[in-house]
């Protein structure tokens, strides 16, 4: 039990960033998170994180073994959570954070069934383009799709995604079909911008990403008005594949430069802690992550 507890306070220090946060969080003394800390790093004959006054940090030891931890604590919290799942009932209210367009399209028709499994449970679901602090803001999960850059999150991957050219069938008919990365210039490219600045589109070429300037007539800062544009036939769009599948299958989109698709920005969903993780919380994320492993919810 000793030795249990000294890897998960050297998991929450890390995550909380301080030896006092990670006592906060306990609720006790900092002097006791010390003590695990030192008998830890007594224990396996190794210095895991450099201590000062004002900052920690790992030592390459203490970070391919806080790896291991991590990875550990997971698969324990899983397979409890698994047995839990059978004989626990999901209570509670669940503060969530999503983006408007995925969440419209793909959270929102999920909830009525979910409450319906889980009758105990209440939720109110956030839509914001902001990248909230789910901490400090008390949301219980967000859904971002983006690479995880706050590693102080832990996020579980829902499904796949990627980023596509489209366009309308009339806009290529009219204007022809771009075949490399340069003929995007002779084209009406309809891009994200918040204040007339446009964002460049990314693509993978020659094992590389590579993010091209591109220019035209229209722009906004809402996905929804770029993917109403492109369904009208006024140019090309680069979107998301939760975004266009359903038009993909019926037609009313093409897309092209497939050949050139970089990596995707997948979906997930984070929470601002692992540990005592709430049955709500993960029947929220189980839940979506089996619709989502269906290849043709992406279609409706």
């Amino acid at each position: 039990m000793d030795q249990f507890k000294q890897i998960s306070t050297f998991v929450e220090v890390n995550a909380r960033g301080s030896l006092s946060a990670a006592a906060r969080a306990e609720g006790v003394a900092p002097a006791i998170i010390s003590r695990r800390l030192d008998a830890l790093e007594l224990r396996l004959n190794v210095k895991l994180l450099m201590r000062s006054t004002r900052k920690l940090a790992l030592t390459d030891e203490g970070a391919v073994f806080l790896d291991d931890c991590q990875r550990i604590l997971s698969e324990l919290e899983e397979a409890e959570a698994s047995v839990a799942a059978h004989s626990t009932r999901a209570t509670g209210h669940l503060l969530i954070s999503v983006p408007p367009g995925f969440g419209r399209r793909h959270v929102a028709p999920l909830l009525p069934a979910l409450l319906a499994q889980h009758p105990g449970l209440s939720l109110t679901l956030n839509l914001n383009d902001r990248m909230v602090d789910l901490i400090g803001e008390g949301f219980d999960v967000a859904i971002r799709i983006t690479p995880l850059s706050d590693s102080s999150l832990i996020g579980v991957k829902l499904a796949d995604n990627k980023r596509l050219v489209v366009a309308a069938p009339s806009y290529l008919e009219q204007h022809g079909i771009p075949l490399t990365l340069d003929q995007l210039s002779d084209h009406n490219c309809l891009s994200f911008s918040n204040d007339g600045s446009r964002r460049g589109w990314t693509f993978r070429q020659n094992g590389k990403n590579l993010t091209v300037r591109v220019h035209g007539t229209l722009g906004c800062n809402d996905g929804a008005v770029l993917h109403d544009w492109a369904l009208a036939g006024k140019g090309l769009a680069w979107r998301s594949m939760w975004e266009v599948g359903a038009e993909l299958e019926a037609g009313k989109l093409v897309s092209v430069l497939d050949e050139f698709a970089a990596p995707g920005n997948d979906i997930y969903a984070v929470f601002g802690q692992r540990r005592h993780l709430p049955l709500r919380i993960r029947v929220f994320v189980d839940f979506l992550r089996q619709a989502y492993q269906d290849p043709g919810w992406w279609k409706k």
